[in-house]
């Protein structure tokens, strides 16, 4: 079982980030209910090995784009993120004291905490990449401007998966010119 939601969770990434294509060094922000994972409502019944092995799975296939990852907390926290000490320092991330556990900040940010070399806790980060395993709610960490992604990895056990990458917003009004614009005249 816990190698099959490993794959499950190394696949939703990997496509992600094969659609994506995420320049090395950027951060990808995954929620995850290990609840929902287990087919059960969110918040209920929270499992560290399913969290590790979601955890491993997601960390496994971002290190092959050459992608962090930031681990969020459930809602007990405020939904405050684990990441690498170095990741928070790169980004000028303020570091918050605090010890994410199952019941304080889910399985899913435990297993985080207990995985990363040098873990840190920060309260907000902004990031072109996300993944949500269980309707955990990770938009509050993605840039502006959030686009749907399609996988063909609908669920990680019985969790339903969301995920979504950035863009730059799109400023200038009707006479702006975008990337991609093909054969269009500047209007006067």
């Amino acid at each position: 079982m816990f190698g099959e939601i490993q794959e499950q969770a190394r696949r939703a990434t990997q496509e992600l980030l094969g659609i994506a294509r995420p320049q090395p060094g950027r951060v990808l922000v995954v929620g995850c209910s290990t609840s929902e994972v287990m087919g059960k409502r969110i918040g209920t019944a929270g499992n560290v090995e399913i969290g590790r092995a979601v955890f491993e799975g997601v960390v496994e296939a971002a290190s092959e784009f050459g992608v962090d990852v930031a681990a969020q907390c459930c809602e007990h926290l405020n939904r405050a993120l684990v990441v690498e000490e170095e990741v928070a320092d790169r980004f000028g991330w303020e570091t918050v004291t605090v010890q994410p556990v199952p019941q304080a900040g889910g399985a899913f940010a435990a297993s985080a905490m207990g995985s990363f070399r040098r873990p840190v806790v920060v309260e907000r980060i902004q990031v072109h990449l996300g993944l949500d395993f269980g309707h955990t709610l990770i938009g509050m960490h993605l840039r502006p401007v959030a686009v749907p992604v399609r996988l063909s990895t609908e669920r990680v056990g019985q969790a339903p998966v969301v995920a979504a990458r950035t863009r730059p917003k799109l400023i200038g009004g009707a006479r702006a010119l975008y990337p991609g614009d093909q054969g269009r005249k500047d209007q006067k």
